[in-house]
């Protein structure tokens, strides 16, 4: 506003000077938070700038970044002085490659001799006398595996003397369904233990074995395995309460595609583990039973706690104050924002609004 101007307006009284002062005060108003985005964009550029400019800037010098991916305009890479030494292993190293195993371990020993000289001499079965030791080479191999698939026919007689006919019965070692007790437990190891999916296991036993499965037939292998054992793993869980000290931990698990805890209580010579939906109090109570009188080591987890002191033995730690750890859960008093910040200024201004946790 030039001077004519503002004097043109003080002649008009006092209501059109409240008037324009007023409508001044907004436009500066606007104008300072249109200052204020705009430093708050330029502080967010300068930051993405000098980001990429970093990533530019990296290679195999500054970075993890292996050499091939280094720029053209990278630095080259100083080069050690020759040492005059060749690669590899030098004179006089031990080495570390395979050991031979012993020979009362050997399962066949195959003498190879030599057919002809290097001047073009024939060898013939009398010239066959070693000199010095012979140079040993082992090999491990598996044997041929295939099913040993075994047909048991259950012939019938006649007596001679009512007319009845009797059919013969299954031996006792002879299994009444159409699989072996070794191929159940292969079945079972493969399915469990390694955690191979059905489809899979019946493929490894087709390509390995020679057998034809189904997956249905694995399921079924895989209930029956678990109906079998249900009475040994409740002796050993009996085993494992009865303990004086019990290990007891908790990790999370997998199954069928949904989220799961596997508890684990382990005694010096023993282990149990059990399958649960959390980690909760209540599956703790019942790994260890509700009649438990050892004592339990265990970290800090909250599910412990319904453990009297004199039962309950605490994971050791390093010495030293114990790092501060904010609570997470429905204990935590309030949630935290986890989406990024704009910039580092506004992460750091959100720094004092994390709650600490008791």
């Amino acid at each position: 506003m030039e001077r004519a101007e503002a004097e043109a307006v003080y002649e008009q009284g006092r209501e059109t000077v409240v008037a324009v002062l007023l409508e001044l005060s907004a436009q500066n108003a606007l104008l300072r938070r249109e200052v204020a985005d705009l430093r708050e964009r330029v502080a967010q550029q300068e930051e993405r700038i000098a980001e990429l400019e970093r990533r530019l800037n990296r290679n195999s010098r500054n970075s993890s970044l292996p050499p091939s991916q280094d720029p053209p305009a990278a630095p080259e890479r100083r080069q050690a002085p020759p040492s005059g030494r060749g690669r590899g292993a030098q004179p006089g190293h031990s080495g570390h490659g395979r050991h031979l195993a012993p020979l009362e371990s050997i399962d066949a020993v195959i003498e190879h001799w030599p057919a002809r000289c290097a001047c073009g001499h024939r060898f013939s079965e009398t010239e066959r006398r070693p000199v010095g030791t012979p140079a040993r080479h082992q090999v491990a191999e598996l044997p041929s595996i295939a099913v040993i698939l075994s047909e048991h026919r259950l012939q019938r007689l006649r007596c001679p003397q009512c007319g009845a006919v009797t059919r013969a019965a299954l031996p006792a070692g002879v299994p009444a369904g159409a699989f072996g007790p070794r191929l159940q437990a292969a079945v079972a190891t493969l399915a469990v233990r390694n955690r191979v999916s059905r489809r899979d296991t019946t493929e490894l036993l087709r390509e390995l074995f020679g057998a034809q499965l189904s997956s249905g037939s694995v399921e079924a292998i895989v209930s029956r395995a678990s109906a079998a054992l249900e009475e040994p793993y409740e002796d050993l869980l009996g085993h494992v309460r009865g303990a004086p000290a019990v290990n007891i931990d908790e990790t999370g698990w997998r199954l069928r595609g949904g989220k799961r805890t596997l508890w684990g209580a382990l005694t010096g010579r023993a282990a149990v583990f059990r399958i649960a939906e959390g980690r909760h109090q209540r599956e703790a109570k019942a790994l260890l039973g509700e009649e438990f009188s050892g004592v339990a080591c265990s970290d800090r987890w909250w599910a412990y706690d319904y453990l009297d002191a004199e039962r309950r033995q605490l994971c050791s730690r390093a010495p030293g104050p114990r790092p501060h750890r904010p609570q997470r859960g429905p204990r935590r008093p309030e949630a935290v924002r986890r989406r990024r910040p704009r910039d580092r200024r506004r992460a750091v201004r959100s720094l004092g609004r994390v709650p600490r946790g008791r």
